[in-house]
């Protein structure tokens, strides 16, 4: 069994935070794969079904932010999956708008709902990192990931989780390498690889 894990806060009032793209992108996930439906479970919400034939769990953790590695370590534990079977789809302030990365292992980037999964589970899962720019001060961080996306913005998160949705079989079925180049040319063909487009064709 595979378990994607998208990070965000729960709740209507964090619902269109930046910090809840990686929700987002799950649930496209969960919509285009028809996975579901959706029960408490883990300390979160879960959705069971298969991409490409293959058993996965979606896991939206209702921890918030910071505690995500106990939901996700709890899921672990129930169906005794494999770290290298795990993708987290989380923001990534140091990727700009619209851009992903997907790496395994690594570093925590200061993003806490990561470091709560490493301490819980271990560091080598899949991070699939969903840019969402910096807001180019420091200070500013954390009032800029707990605020909502502009309405100019949306043409490119949904875009993204399309993306995610389309190619989530090659995460998978042992290709994971060739999903980062996947997503890059469906968001070129989208029109979103020039950063100043981003906001335009939004």
């Amino acid at each position: 069994m595979f378990l994607f894990a998208g990070l965000g806060n729960p709740g209507p009032k964090y619902a269109g935070n930046r910090h809840n793209i990686g929700f987002m992108a799950l649930d496209a996930i969960c919509r285009r794969h028809r996975l579901g439906p959706p029960r408490r479970r883990f300390q979160g919400i879960a959705a069971e079904g298969e991409i490409e034939g293959r058993k996965v769990l979606a896991l939206f953790p209702e921890t918030f932010m910071n505690e995500s590695g106990r939901a996700v370590a709890e899921a672990m534990r129930f169906y005794k999956i494999p770290l290298e079977n795990v993708f987290v789809l989380h923001d990534e302030l140091d990727l700009a708008p619209a851009k992903l990365r997907l790496k395994k292992g690594g570093g925590n980037a200061g993003h806490n709902g990561l470091r709560s999964i490493t301490a819980q589970c271990g560091n080598e899962y899949w991070r699939i990192r969903l840019g969402i720019g910096h807001p180019g001060d420091k200070a500013r961080v954390h009032s800029y990931v707990l605020s909502d996306f502009a309405k100019a913005e949306k043409g490119w998160v949904d875009a993204l989780g399309d993306a995610c949705a389309d190619n989530a079989g090659l995460l998978v079925s042992g290709k994971a390498d060739a999903f980062q180049n996947r997503v890059h040319v469906f968001m070129e063909a989208q029109g979103f690889a020039d950063p100043k487009m981003v906001g335009e064709k939004a």
